[in-house]
C-alpha cells in the first residue's frame, strides 16, 4: 500500500460539480492499493498516518502528532500511485482491482475515524477534482514495504 501524504491548510474534493469532502488543517492523503495488499498493510499504513509527528511544536520542530494538532484528513483513492512508467504509456497492473482495493481503502478510513479523526473522502473510481493549500510544503511518501 502506498500513500502520498501532504500537510495542508485546507483541502477539498469535488465530484460532478459538488463538494464531496472538505477539511481544514490536516492531511490530504492519496492512497493506492497494490494487488497483493492485505488487511495487514491497511492497518500498518493507517497506524503510521495517525501517529506521524509532522506538525511543528513551539520551537518550530516537527514534533506534534495529528491528534494533538487537531488535524483532519481527506483520503482519496489513487490507483495511479502504482503506475509502471517503463514505457511512455503507464501501465497499472500492480494496482489492486476494485474488489480488493475498495475494502482495504475503506479499512484505512475506518481506522483513522476510530482513532478520533474527522475523515472526509472522495468516491472510489470517480473523476475527482482535488484542491488543497500545501502547508510547508510538506509531502511524505509512505509505502508499507518500507515501514
Amino acid at each position: 500500500m502506498r500513500a502520498v501524504l501532504t500537510r495542508v491548510k485546507y483541502a477539498s474534493v469535488e465530484i460532478d460539480g459538488k463538494i464531496n469532502g472538505k477539511i481544514g488543517k490536516g492531511f490530504l492523503i492519496l492512497l493506492g492499493v497494490r494487488q497483493d495488499d492485505t488487511e495487514a498493510e491497511a492497518l500498518k499504513i493507517a497506524d503510521k498516518i495517525c501517529g506521524l509527528r509532522i506538525f511543528e511544536d513551539e520551537n518550530g520542530k516537527m514534533n506534534i502528532n495529528p491528534t494533538d494538532a487537531g488535524a483532519e484528513m481527506l483520503i482519496i483513492s489513487q490507483f495511479t500511485l502504482f503506475a509502471d512508467c517503463k514505457s511512455r504509456r503507464p501501465g497499472f497492473s500492480k494496482a489492486a482491482r476494485p474488489e480488493t482495493a475498495i475494502p482495504l481503502y475503506e479499512l484505512v478510513i475506518e481506522k483513522c475515524r476510530a482513532a478520533g479523526f474527522k475523515v472526509e473522502t472522495g468516491i472510489f473510481g470517480a473523476d475527482m477534482a482535488v484542491e488543497s493549500l500545501n502547508d510547508g510544503p510538506l509531502t511524505i511518501i509512505l509505502d508499507t514495504d518500507e515501514l
